[in-house]
C-alpha cells in the first residue's frame, strides 16, 4: 500500500481481511463521520488487465443490485500507483462464519438467517446476476439503527451476468457449497447454482458442519437429533444435485424456511431448538 494512513481520501484504520486478489481495510469516511470498507487490488495482481477487470467488474456488479440485502458500493478510485479501489458499507457484526465459530445455531436463527440470504441472492438474480460463491464468509451482518442486524450478501468476485453464467463451462465456487453444474465442463449455470448454497449455508448453521459432495449429503437430522422433518426435506431439496429438482427459485426457498421458522418458534424451545455443543466444522460423507 502506498500509504499507511489513508486511501484517497479514507483514514485507514485496521485491516479487515485479505485474499487471492485483494485487501479490505475498515476506514473512516471524515467529510460523513461514517465507517467504511474499502477494497484495494492486491499488487501483484496489479498489471493483469484481466484480473483488473474482474475486480471492478465486482463493484459494478454490486452497483447494479441496488438492494439493501446486497453490500452497497459507494464510492470507486485508484491509488497512486494505478490499482483500483472501491468503497463498501462496513458490515460491524462480522459474518455468519463467524457465529459458526460457536457450533450450530438454535433452528428457528438459523432458519432465520438463511431466509434472509436466500432474500439476498433473490434480489441479484432479479437484477440479472448469480453470485456463484455463496457461503457462510460471504453473508455480512450489519447492525441496522433499531438494533437489529441486518443480512448482507458480499464478495462478487466470481459472480456473472446470469445471461453470461448460461454458458459458463469452467469451475467455480468453494468445495462443500458448490452444486455439481459449478464443479466442471457442462451447460452452464442459472440462479439455482445459488439455491443449492444456499441449502449449504443453511445445512451448516443448522448441523455446524460444512455439507458432503453433491449426492452424498447426510440428512441433517441425523446430526442434529430431533430436528423437524419439515426442516430436514427444505434443506435436502435445495442440496439436490439435479437442479431440476431443486426449489425454483431463491424466494420460493426464502419462503418455506420463513414458514418453517415460525412454526418453529411458535413450538417453543426444544431439544432441537436450543444451540448444541460446538461439531467439528468438516465434510461429512455417508
Amino acid at each position: 500500500m502506498h500509504s499507511a494512513e489513508r486511501i484517497g481520501r479514507y483514514r485507514i484504520e485496521r485491516c479487515l481481511g485479505t485474499g487471492a486478489f485483494g485487501t479490505v481495510w475498515l476506514a473512516r469516511d471524515d467529510d460523513l463521520d461514517a465507517l467504511v470498507a474499502v477494497k484495494v487490488l492486491a499488487e501483484n495482481w496489479a498489471h493483469r488487465l484481466d484480473v483488473r477487470e474482474r475486480f471492478l467488474s465486482e463493484a459494478r456488479l454490486l452497483r447494479k443490485a441496488g438492494s439493501p440485502r446486497v453490500v452497497q458500493v459507494y464510492d470507486i478510485g485508484e491509488l497512486p500507483d494505478g490499482r483500483p479501489y472501491f468503497v463498501m458499507e462496513h458490515a460491524d457484526a462480522g459474518t455468519l462464519a463467524d457465529l459458526l465459530a460457536a457450533g450450530p445455531l438454535p433452528v428457528p436463527e438459523a432458519l432465520r438467517l438463511t431466509a434472509l440470504a436466500a432474500r439476498g441472492a433473490h434480489a441479484l438474480h432479479e437484477a440479472g446476476i448469480v453470485h456463484r460463491d455463496v457461503k457462510p464468509s460471504n453473508v455480512l451482518l450489519r447492525t441496522a439503527p433499531d438494533g437489529t442486524r441486518r443480512v448482507l450478501l458480499a464478495d462478487l468476485g466470481l459472480a456473472k451476468s446470469l445471461a453470461e453464467a448460461s454458458g459458463l463451462t469452467l469451475a467455480a465456487g468453494s468445495a462443500g457449497y458448490r452444486p455439481p453444474e459449478q464443479a466442471g465442463p457442462g451447460a452452464g449455470i442459472d440462479a439455482r447454482a445459488d439455491v443449492y448454497s444456499l441449502g449449504a449455508v443453511g445445512y451448516e448453521l443448522v448441523t455446524g458442519v460444512v455439507p458432503a459432495a453433491p449426492g452424498s449429503v447426510v440428512p441433517p437430522g441425523r446430526l442434529r437429533p430431533g430436528l423437524d422433518t419439515g426442516v430436514e426435506r427444505a434443506l435436502m431439496r435445495a442440496l439436490e444435485p439435479d437442479r431440476e429438482r431443486r426449489w425454483p427459485d431463491a424466494g420460493a426457498f426464502a419462503d418455506e424456511l420463513e414458514r418453517l421458522e415460525r412454526r418453529e418458534r411458535t413450538a417453543g424451545a426444544g431439544p432441537a431448538r436450543t444451540r448444541p455443543r460446538a461439531r467439528r466444522r468438516v465434510p461429512v460423507v455417508v
